[in-house]
């Protein structure tokens, strides 16, 4: 007999002898099962015992049958092939054979094709072939720990060659791969004991990574949800929110790491805590692990007004430990109410090195030109003609919402908080107000849990404060009264250690009448503010500039500084903060002027020594700025 094997493929059952063509006998794989046999066909087979009424041949390792002596026509030995016929497939699953001797005929390899089991179908006790790519490899003193993504989830598999040894090394991060095993338990979380882990090559791994992509491109789609308030201003920004969203949400589904910088004040963090809250729960659902989010997203906050180079290091080293310790992807970066400026580019330039994605949302006047070729995604009003007044914190609520609207309920308050947090003065807050007052949020709540957020910022320096914030904003706090406690006791120590700033400085502070009949108040905060305490520079400025405003009723530029920056607040005055700086730098060279922040607040750096030409450059500018009653609070309707 002539064996012309071929690598075709199929099923056993949809193929038929075709007249003036060769008989097709079969090699199945030895993976093969029952279900990929049909009587009629014709399969090359290995003799595996011999008795007196005939041989016991295998078609698979699973697959074996009677060829009966009356269907044998020669005598056969342990291992040797023969070509049968399954005649029969009886009641009690036994096969029946017939040996069959074409003259000629043409062998096809049949390859095993187990039947794919979705990953959220997952049992316990089932032994299971899952088929995905690899978004994890972890080593431990044990097994190797593989993470095996599809349509459906991703989970834990765990691989044992020896103690502390790579199992499957031919495997990596990407890869499609094929695992086989029994589905069991670790830490209450379901997992994979590999019996086996083979990567899919050529067409095979070609068309899993198809559908793999179709299924998560679908399943990456942002949730449709209705604005929490109507706003034609805020509606120019949900298509880059929504596909910002679907970036987000297709992220986890690659078990890719998220790593979210946030300005350390109010507003910064109703932006953090809805959005980690969402990623959070969307996480913990593709994973079916309630600690997954633990390990794959991380919120800190960020001091300095621009993504700092001493904050870009410390992340990318996390990254990169988590990469080498872990086996992690690196992580995706959101900065939240920082990121759009020029001062973010070195520490964008340095991610860049590793190509790691970065996303940003932000209400500070932006620097597209500079920071947008670094950017993956770039939210911020001033991109569509609004300004500030839209904040972080508003967007950033829809932007959760579009990640899992079931944060909704939880949410309704936190625009609120962040327009009174940031003196947001957009014709939208009084319908935030009121969103606010139907979930139980009078506005002094409100005012109160922006002065907390601040005061707990401050002490916590470079720590989330996970739980600490979320209490106090009231978002994933499972006590109203330990909300209500923390929020009384943080505000009131706030307020407390603010009049003490005030007292320290208020005989201090220089004023002067500008000609545009502005009122300029000027401080030292290093010679006569406490340092090293709550309020920091930045609020001290801000809470002497707010007592001035409501002493005087008229626009009121505050400037408070030290040896080498400056805190700079106003209100009814036109101030483009952005714009002096860049002109400071021109007409200073060597000055190191850097800086930015919106029309009516910032803060700007310089070298030491040149601090009084600087600032004698600014309050010149300053003078020369257009009065502007929409940007003064005295007329915000909200305000009460």
């Amino acid at each position: 007999m002539s064996d012309n094997s071929t690598a075709e493929g199929g099923s056993p059952s949809a193929r038929q002898d075709v007249p003036d063509e060769p008989p097709v006998v079969y090699r199945l794989d030895p993976d093969c099962t029952i279900d990929e046999i049909a009587e009629g066909a014709n399969y090359l087979v290995t003799v595996n015992g011999v008795v007196d009424y005939g041989v016991f041949v295998d078609v698979t390792d699973s697959v074996s049958g009677l060829v009966h002596e009356s269907g044998l026509d020669g005598e056969y030995a342990v291992d040797e092939e023969l070509v049968v016929r399954l005649a029969e497939i009886r009641e009690n699953g036994d096969l029946a054979f017939e040996e069959i001797d074409p003259a000629d005929h043409k062998v096809v390899h049949v390859e095993h094709e187990p039947e794919i089991t979705p990953i959220d179908e997952l049992q316990r006790g089932k032994t299971v072939t899952v088929e995905g790519d690899l978004s994890q490899i972890k080593q431990t003193g044990g097994p190797t720990i593989f993470h095996v993504g599809d349509e459906t989830g991703i989970v834990a598999t765990a691989a044992f060659e020896e103690a502390g040894v790579r199992a499957y090394p031919e495997v990596g991060l990407g890869d499609i791969v094929r695992v086989n095993g029994e589905v069991g338990l670790h830490d209450d979380v379901k997992q994979i004991e590999a019996d086996d882990i083979s990567p899919l090559e050529d067409e095979t791994a070609d068309a899993a990574r198809e559908r793999l992509e179709e299924a998560r491109s679908e399943r990456a789609a942002p949730e449709a949800v209705e604005p929490l308030v109507e706003w034609d201003a805020f509606e120019k920004l949900r298509p880059d929110l929504a596909e910002l969203a679907r970036l987000l949400r297709r992220t986890v589904l690659e078990g890719r790491p998220i790593r979210v910088r946030h300005h350390a004040d109010g507003d910064g963090m109703c932006a953090a805590v809805p959005v980690e809250r969402a990623l959070s729960n969307f996480i913990e659902s593709v994973h079916d692990d309630p600690d997954a989010s633990r390990h794959l997203f991380k919120r800190l906050p960020a001091k300095a007004p621009f993504y700092e180079m001493e904050d870009v290091t410390r992340d990318l080293n996390f990254a990169l430990e988590g990469r080498a310790r872990h086996g992690q992807q690196l992580p995706f970066l959101l900065m939240l109410d920082n990121g759009s400026t020029e001062e973010d580019v070195p520490a964008y330039k340095n991610l860049a090195h590793y190509d790691m994605p970065i996303a940003v949302v932000d209400h500070h006047h932006p620097d597209p030109e500079a920071v947008g070729p670094l950017l993956d995604a770039h939210v911020n009003p001033y991109m569509y003609d609004e300004d500030y007044s839209i904040t972080t914190g508003m967007m950033c609520v829809e932007l959760a919402r579009m990640i899992d609207p079931e944060t909704t309920d939880d949410l309704r308050h936190v625009p609120a908080v962040a327009g009174i947090s940031d003196r947001s003065n957009a014709d939208a807050m009084a319908d935030y107000i009121v969103l606010a007052e139907e979930e139980g949020y009078d506005h002094e709540a409100l005012h109160d849990i922006g002065e907390a957020l601040d005061y707990a910022a401050h002490w916590l320096r470079y720590s989330s404060g996970h739980s600490v914030v979320s209490d106090a904003l009231n978002v994933g706090c499972d006590d109203q009264d330990r909300h209500e406690e923390l929020v009384e006791f943080l505000s009131s120590s706030a307020e407390r250690d603010v009049e003490e700033q005030l007292d320290a400085v208020d005989t201090h502070v220089k004023h002067e009448v500008l000609e545009s009949d502005a009122r300029l108040y000027r401080i030292d905060l290093d010679k006569w503010a406490h340092r090293f305490t709550y309020p920091a520079p930045g609020k001290t400025t801000g809470e002497l500039h707010d007592t001035k405003v409501q002493e005087t009723g008229d626009p009121v530029i505050t400037i408070g500084y030290g040896p080498d920056f400056a805190v700079l607040r106003s209100d009814g005055v036109r101030l483009d903060i952005p714009r002096m700086v860049e002109e400071l730098n021109e007409e200073l060279p060597g000055a190191g002027v850097s800086g930015g922040g919106h029309l009516v607040v910032g803060s700007i750096k310089f070298v030491k020594g040149r601090r009084e030409q600087v600032i004698d450059a600014l309050v010149e500018k300053m003078a020369d700025a257009d009065i502007d009653e929409a940007l003064s609070s005295t007329a915000t309707a909200f305000d009460e």
